[in-house]
């Protein structure tokens, strides 16, 4: 089932559609940066580019869009990810990946591009999805993990499966043209928003890093050593870059220990 937005899963145990956030007071058509208590942590967009995090920023900032309940108008510049797909896309066969998806259209570096849209669920009902499936079937469930300056980790699990929107055929790359960003709109609940990494031209097949190391931290020896030893159960890649790893991005936290 087609949905634009991602929708409470089968457990109902988070609601992504529940406005729980305050709105800005802005009466003005668009927000600006110190007068607007959405954009207290800086302007997060420029011209619908995403900002980039600057050079002295160790960490990504956390992105916090206008809401339903702010006064600003829907032209606000603060409203990006909120109004959807704005470029025309494909899905194609594609010769060893299965489905994919290509843009038919030029996309400009740090342009928001689709959600990865699915049922929201939690850690037990995504792993008794994960357990109960074989070897041949599609994983689509994503964890998405954000690290707080207190220490915390929040975890968001994302299932298209059985309801979700065209970010469900996108495939990986060791190299790829998008990455995934965390937009908070309404609620806590993040939209895991896909932006462009670099100019895509038309024709061109789009593709993330399904681990999120791109635009991230790099991988670690001790996390390297466990994917090495975990090779056994994971599918292999077919993304032909020039560093590709050999094998799609494995997430134990969520499997059953072999």
């Amino acid at each position: 089932q087609y949905s634009p937005d991602s929708v409470a899963g089968a457990d109902g145990d988070t609601d992504p559609t529940e406005i729980t956030f305050p709105g800005c007071s802005c009466l003005a058509s668009s927000c600006v940066v110190h007068a607007c208590s959405c954009l207290c942590r800086g302007a997060n967009y420029n011209s619908l580019c995403l900002r980039p995090t600057g050079e002295e920023e160790e960490y990504a900032r956390p992105v916090f869009e206008c809401n339903a309940m702010c006064q600003c108008g829907e032209s606000c510049q603060n409203r990006v990810v909120q109004r959807g797909l704005q470029f025309r896309l494909e899905v194609f066969k594609t010769e060893k990946k299965g489905w994919g998806v290509r843009t038919l259209e030029f996309i400009a570096k740090g342009r928001f591009v689709c959600e990865y849209a699915g049922e929201v669920l939690g850690f037990d009902e995504a792993r008794r999805r994960i357990e109960a499936q074989t070897p041949k079937d599609s994983n689509y469930v994503i964890a998405v993990r954000e690290h707080l300056h207190s220490g915390q980790v929040m975890e968001t699990f994302v299932d298209p499966t059985y309801t979700g929107n065209v970010g469900r055929f996108l495939n990986h790359s060791c190299e790829p043209n998008l990455f995934m960003v965390p937009v908070r709109v309404d609620s806590m609940v993040p939209k895991l928003a896909l932006f462009a990494a670099t100019d895509i031209s038309a024709g061109e097949e789009l593709s993330y890093d399904y681990s999120g190391r791109f635009h991230n931290l790099p991988i670690m020896n001790r996390e390297q050593k466990s994917l090495e030893e975990d090779n056994r159960w994971r599918k292999p890649c077919y993304c032909g870059s020039r560093t590709c790893a050999s094998f799609l991005p494995w997430d134990s936290s969520l499997f059953p220990t072999p």
